[in-house]
């Protein structure tokens, strides 16, 4: 981030996440990845804490296996980690772990459709950023989709060719606006926000009518008379015949 390709990434990271954590409410954050930076510095939620695999960090912990409480997290960040991992798709399963329903995650990744990922195609070394695996936005949205996630933000940004001189970056400054307009998917860079969903139970009621139920006849059946009555009732009938 020393270099001036670095300050112009590191300024729009900046503003992105500035702008999108600064509405977020809750208890705990968690920024996993780039330590050196606090991309939680707008953030109002007291508990804030960079997760790294290296000191200097609040936790030292590998991002497929946070020590962190299911259902517990309010935030999470993911500032270019997926394309320097070899199992992208599993911190996405734990960060959904650890996000409570309706908690959110932001995350940021460098597109292969773009002049960066053009440069990163012709590149050899290991310097940052070109030895990331970038990974497509589509792919990164069908994994939370998957994974019962709703996207409600994101943003494309660093339209400019990936000049190491600042001279450059200067004179095709004009490519941010216009790229934002013109070529919407083809920014160096990619921005997600999504909400973690949670399906709930429907409880299905019987269907109840308000009419009264028709009333029943009863019907008649035959009673047990005793021999006395039944004496009684043949002498009636031979009197009646006589």
């Amino acid at each position: 981030m020393e270099t001036p390709l670095g300050r112009h990434l590191l300024e729009r990271e900046h503003k992105y996440f500035d702008d999108a954590v600064a509405d977020i409410f809750g208890y705990n954050a968690f920024q996993l990845g780039m330590p050196e930076l606090d991309l939680l510095r707008a953030s109002r939620i007291p508990l804030r804490c960079r997760v790294g695999a290296y000191a200097p960090v609040a936790i030292r912990a590998d991002f497929r296996d946070l020590p962190v409480a299911s259902n517990s997290a309010d935030l999470v960040l993911l500032p270019h980690v997926l394309e320097f991992s070899e199992h992208p798709h599993q911190i996405l399963r734990e960060v959904e772990r650890v996000l409570m329903p309706e908690a959110q995650v932001v995350l940021s990744g460098f597109n292969p459709w773009s002049l960066w990922g053009w440069r990163r195609a012709f590149h050899r070394g290991d310097d940052f950023p070109w030895r990331g695996r970038f990974i497509p936005l589509v792919r990164v949205k069908d994994w939370l989709a998957l994974l019962g996630f709703e996207i409600v933000g994101g943003q494309m940004a660093c339209y400019a060719p990936p000049s190491r001189q600042q001279k450059w970056l200067e004179r095709f400054s004009f490519m941010e606006a216009a790229g934002e307009r013109w070529w919407p998917i083809g920014g160096g860079v990619y921005f997600l926000h999504a909400v973690k969903k949670v399906r709930g139970m429907r409880l299905i009621m019987p269907k109840w009518s308000d009419r009264l139920a028709p009333a029943k006849r009863l019907a008649a059946s035959a009673q047990r008379v005793g021999a006395k009555e039944s004496a009684e009732e043949a002498l009636t009938l031979r009197a009646g015949k006589q």
